[in-house]
Order: structure tokens, then C-alpha cells, then sequence
């Protein structure tokens, strides 16, 4: 069963990321959202746990990235999606999880 995961805080403030990635499967997806974007920038430890994961994909919010001036400094890998592409997403997973 893939799910959708949805990140909304930064991983500097919350420890929801992490979290989220403890529990995500291998063939779901992780879409980090608002201040989640945070953790898809290059350079910190939340893009290194981001490559490190094996069989999960990651994607952005484009409007949420370029709000916050990091669209960029995404690292390498990273799927950026806009608010179709969001809803796509969720269409194409089993289930969503709001990470709050």
C-alpha cells in the first residue's frame, strides 16, 4: 500500500520529518509542504537523510519552495510539483498522511 505523506514544518523546528521518515514505506511518497520545503534545501542533515533513503520518493510544493526563496537549493532528486501535481499525487497513492 503506498502512501502519500505530507510534511508541513521545518525540520529545524519540529522533529516531524523525521518522524515521517521512520515510518514511511519503501514506494511511498513524501511531499514536504509550507515550511517543510526547509528540508529538501542542500547542505543539511535533513537532505542527507532524504538521500540516504532507499526506495522512497520526495517531492515539493513549487509555490511553497519559491515562496520561501529556496527553489534553487533543492538538492538533486527532488520532484517539485505544483498544486495539480499535489493532487496527483494524492489520486495516485492509497492513502494520505498528514504529518502536522
Amino acid at each position: 500500500m503506498a502512501t502519500l505523506h505530507t510534511v508541513n514544518k521545518s525540520p529545524f523546528e519540529s522533529a516531524t520529518f523525521e518522524t515521517c521518515l521512520g515510518l514511511a514505506k519503501s514506494g511511498s511518497t513524501v511531499l514536504l509542504i509550507e515550511d517543510g520545503v526547509y528540508a529538501a534545501t542542500t547542505g543539511n542533515s535533513a537532505a542527507d537523510a532524504i538521500s540516504n533513503a532507499e526506495g522512497i520518493n520526495f517531492a515539493v510544493l513549487g509555490p511553497d519552495a519559491k515562496a520561501r526563496g529556496v527553489e534553487s537549493k533543492l538538492a538533486d532528486g527532488i520532484k517539485v510539483v505544483d498544486y495539480t501535481g499535489f493532487v496527483e499525487l494524492a489520486a495516485e497513492h492509497d492513502t494520505v498522511q498528514a504529518w502536522l
